[in-house]
C-alpha cells in the first residue's frame, strides 16, 4: 500500500553495483530502511540521489510493508529546501557529525511527532542561521531528552554534575563528574534557546572539551554508542 510520509535522512550507502539504502527518520513510523534498486544505474537515476544528502527533509510516498526490512519508495521529493546547510563547509560538517549521531541513536521504529519536530524545525534553524559554531551542543543535549537522560536541572547551584546519574551534587565521583568551564557551560547551555546561542562566549579548546564529556554521557546512558567517525572533522573546523 502507497502512503505519504515526511522524513529526514540520517545515512545512505551504497548497495551492489547501482542501489543505495538510505536510513531515514519519518514521522509516521520513527526509524525506517529504504532500499532505491537501480538509482546510480543511469544519469537520470543518480541525478536523484541528490535527495538523499544527510539531514534533507523529504516527503516520500513509500511503499511500507510492516514484515520487510528494506521498504521502496516511488517518489521522493524535498519538503524543505536548505539554503547553506549542504554548501556551507562549516555547517556540512555539522550535518555530517549530527547525522552520524542520530544514525547511532535513533533505534525506535515507532512515531515520536515531538522528536521529529525537533529534529525538523532544528535544521531549519541551522539553515538559516549565521552564528551557529555552538549549535550542535546544545542540538545534542536538547536530544537527550527525546532520549530519556536529560539532565535533572534542579540543584545546579552544586559544586558538580554527576553524568551517570544525570544529576547536580557536591560529590566529587572522580571521572563521572564534571566541575569547572564544562559545569558552567552545562549551566548555560540549560538556560537558553537556540536564538540565544550567539551570547555564549566559549573558544575552540572549550567547545570541544564539552562536546567530548557530552559524548561520554550519550555513552554512559546508551549501549553501543561510539564517539563518530566524523568528530575529528567537526574539531578541525571549529578548533
Amino acid at each position: 500500500m502507497l502512503t505519504k510520509n515526511q522524513s529526514i535522512v540520517l545515512s545512505r550507502l551504497k548497495y551492489r553495483d547501482y542501489d543505495l539504502i538510505v536510513k531515514c527518520y519519518t514521522l509516521q513510523r520513527g526509524v525506517v530502511s529504504y532500499i532505491l534498486r537501480g538509482v546510480l544505474k543511469s544519469k537520470r537515476g543518480q541525478s536523484k540521489t541528490v535527495y538523499f544528502q544527510p539531514l534533507s527533509q523529504l516527503l516520500i510516498e513509500e511503499n511500507y510493508k510492516p514484515n520487510q526490512t528494506l521498504h521502496s519508495i516511488k517518489e521522493a521529493k524535498l519538503n524543505y529546501i536548505y539554503s547553506s546547510l549542504h554548501t556551507d563547509i562549516f555547517k556540512s560538517s555539522i550535518v555530517m557529525f549530527l547525522s552520524e549521531v542520530l544514525s547511532l541513536v535513533l533505534k525506535e521504529e515507532e512515531q515520536n511527532a515531538e522528536l521529529y519536530n525537533y529534529l525538523e524545525t532544528s535544521f531549519q534553524y541551522l539553515d538559516n542561521e549565521d552564528q551557529f559554531s555552538n549549535f550542535h551542543l546544545l542540538f545534542l543535549l536538547r536530544l537527550t531528552r527525546y532520549l530519556g537522560f536529560y539532565p535533572e536541572r534542579s540543584n545546579n547551584e552544586f559544586l558538580f554534575f554527576d553524568l551517570q546519574s544525570g544529576i547536580f551534587t557536591n560529590t566529587n565521583n572522580g571521572i563521572y563528574t564534571i566541575s569547572g568551564d564544562n559545569l558552567t557551560l552545562l549551566n548555560q547551555l540549560l538556560g537558553i534557546n537556540f536564538d540565544a546561542l550567539h551570547t555564549l562566549k566559549i573558544n575552540g579548546k572549550q567547545r570541544q572539551a564539552f562536546l567530548s564529556m557530552l559524548l561520554f554521557y550519550f555513552e554512559l546512558h546508551l549501549e553501543g554508542f561510539k564517539k563518530p567517525k566524523s568528530l575529528k572533522v567537526l574539531n578541525e573546523v571549529f578548533r
